[in-house]
């Protein structure tokens, strides 16, 4: 009987891809097999060794290495005695229902093939991301790069306030002349504003130019440091708006920005890479050879 971790893994099995961004293939997920036979606990093996075969066809430790490599995050932390029998169980099932449906490739239905296609191709761009940017990131290349991004820096203006959103302006004057008249902001916010600031006191923490409406973010500039406006109508109602610091964006430390700036070496690696290959090369694109919702017709597979 199948297990039941086969069974979740059978419906939760991603295919590798390339994630140009984070570059989650900089590191392959599992150590790479060694070049030469490995051997632990006594048991020498290689990528060909093998751990099941369906009527005489192998699976082998080399497939079960890369079927752990294309795992969702989730499966990547089980026991490595559960994650082996979950994914032989898998895979052998997979193996007795491919070769029901197809004895060779060159029967295989055309949707298959392409899908074949379509997995080399993406697993071979991943590998050649990968090499791209394996060794880019080094302390002169960071160093490099953070020097730079402190000569770019400009340092922008940031507000930290609180507010009290209300639904009338009668309300919002009446809570007004309460805290005109001694009454803590943060406990009127508490009792008072209908949005979920509320529950701490109004806060609305450090925001920039843009980041509130208009009519909010005009309020806010206008006020003295500890100040409360008057009532501010915005499309979420009526605010009170008070301005509790004002301050200037420093430029981030070397250590702060490291994540950032090694993504950024990555990626301009990888497009460098990218437009060196196409120089290089023959690309002729004809999108206009088909109407676009020509894509999303299933029936030229079976036609």
């Amino acid at each position: 009987m199948r297990s039941t971790l086969a069974v979740s893994l059978m419906a939760g099995i991603a295919t590798a891809f390339i994630t140009v961004p984070g570059f989650a293939q900089d590191q392959p997920a599992t150590p790479a097999p060694a070049a030469t036979d490995a051997q632990t606990a006594g048991k020498t093996y290689n990528a060909d060794t093998v751990l099941a075969t369906v009527n005489g066809t192998p699976i082998t430790l080399g497939n079960v290495i890369v079927m752990v490599g294309a795992l969702p995050q989730q499966y990547q932390t089980l026991p490595d005695g559960a994650l082996l029998k979950g994914l032989l169980d898998q895979m052998v099932d997979q193996q007795l229902l491919a070769a029901a449906q197809s004895a060779s490739p060159d029967t295989d239905p055309l949707e298959v093939k392409l899908a074949v296609e379509n997995t080399r191709r993406t697993a071979l761009a991943s590998h050649a991301a990968r090499d791209a940017v394996m060794s880019v990131v080094s302390e002169d290349a960071l160093k490099a790069a953070y020097d730079k991004l402190v000569a770019d820096f400009k340092p922008q203006t940031e507000w930290s306030a609180a507010h009290i959103l209300v639904d009338s302006e009668d309300k919002a004057k009446a809570l007004k002349a309460e805290i005109d008249g001694g009454a803590d902001f943060a406990e009127v916010a508490k009792a008072n504003s209908s949005d979920g600031s509320a529950a701490s006191g109004g806060d609305l923490g450090w925001f920039g130019t843009g980041q509130m409406v208009p009519e909010f973010e005009t309020a806010v500039k206008a006020l003295e440091k500890g100040s409360v406006s008057d009532p501010v109508k915005t499309q979420f109602g009526w605010h009170l708006v008070k301005l509790v610091d004002v301050r200037e964006t420093k430029a981030p430390t070397l250590d702060e920005a490291r994540p950032q700036l090694e993504t950024e070496i990555r990626q301009a690696a990888l497009e460098a890479k990218l437009t060196e290959l196409r120089a290089a090369g023959k690309v002729e694109v004809h999108e206009d050879a088909v109407p676009a919702s020509a894509i999303r017709d299933a029936n030229v597979l079976t036609n």
